[in-house]
């Protein structure tokens, strides 16, 4: 369907032509968006421990969570997941001591002018309000995990579940019942836009990072996902499970294309 609309929107000529690839990219977007069904995925992922669930939610307890499988189409019906003490969060969602307008995870800090910085409060999506308190890292520095408190009677759908204010709204998978997957992402095969403009040999100017394999963790509803299902994963693009290599109990999804062109940015 994508190409059928990428052919009708570019017409017929009779002399070459350079078409911009983000032109095929909009026509995936807008036919992908209409039929794929949504759910969370976690490409980059660091830990995010819930300090006092056990307190306000009860030790080793799970609550339960939901969604429609598409927005527009609530005749598609919900997708159910868990969250817990400890859920997947992408590490980009994390800053330690964030630039100006980040409006997810940051703990209390300094900032540069030596203004005093209060914790951030950001939802999760469909879940619970929640307030960042600060990170473990390891012996070279990386941050291993993030920690946080929740917010009592914050949780989305639920009465008073708006009276904490936020601005920023992260996605996430819990930890209990997060699926394993290998996501490819694929970006521009070619470095240029004519990479054998002016006689140039086009093999120079192959892109070495066209394909990036990493190990990410999906909601559960993506358990059943068939070869060539499609879906959204939500705040990251449109995703395909391979053909050839998405097996059950193997799961693999290629990036068909973004949420927006970030090519060059």
């Amino acid at each position: 369907e994508a190409i059928h609309l990428f052919a009708e929107r570019i017409g017929v000529t009779k002399s070459d032509s350079w078409i911009d690839y983000s032109t095929l990219e909009g026509c995936l977007r807008e036919t992908l968006d209409a039929t794929a069904t949504r759910a969370m995925a976690v490409l980059d992922p660091v830990k995010l421990v819930l300090t006092n669930w056990d307190e306000v939610m009860g030790a080793g307890k799970l609550d339960d969570c939901s969604a429609p499988l598409h927005p527009h189409h609530p005749e598609l019906g919900t997708r159910t997941f868990k969250i817990g003490k400890e859920v997947w969060i992408d590490r980009t969602d994390f800053e330690e001591t964030p630039p100006k307008g980040f409006f997810r995870l940051f703990p209390p800090h300094v900032n540069a002018s030596g203004q005093a910085i209060a914790a951030s409060k950001v939802r999760l999506k469909y879940g619970h309000v929640i307030e960042c308190i600060g990170a473990v890292k390891d012996a070279d520095g990386k941050i291993t995990e993030v920690h946080a408190t929740l917010i009592p009677d914050t949780k989305s759908g639920t009465p008073g579940s708006d009276s904490v204010k936020v601005k920023g709204v992260i996605t996430w998978v819990a930890v209990a019942d997060g699926i394993p997957v290998e996501v490819r992402l694929y970006d521009r095969l070619f470095l240029e836009a004519q990479p054998d403009a002016g006689g140039k040999d086009f093999i120079e100017g192959l892109n070495p990072n066209s394909l990036k394999k990493v190990t990410a963790f999906v909601e559960p509803s993506l358990a059943s996902a068939k070869a060539d299902d499609k879906f959204q994963f939500e705040r990251h693009g449109y995703f395909v499970a391979d053909r050839v290599d998405h097996a059950a109990g193997k799961p693999v999804f290629n990036l068909a294309v973004g949420l927006k062109d970030s090519w060059g940015k």
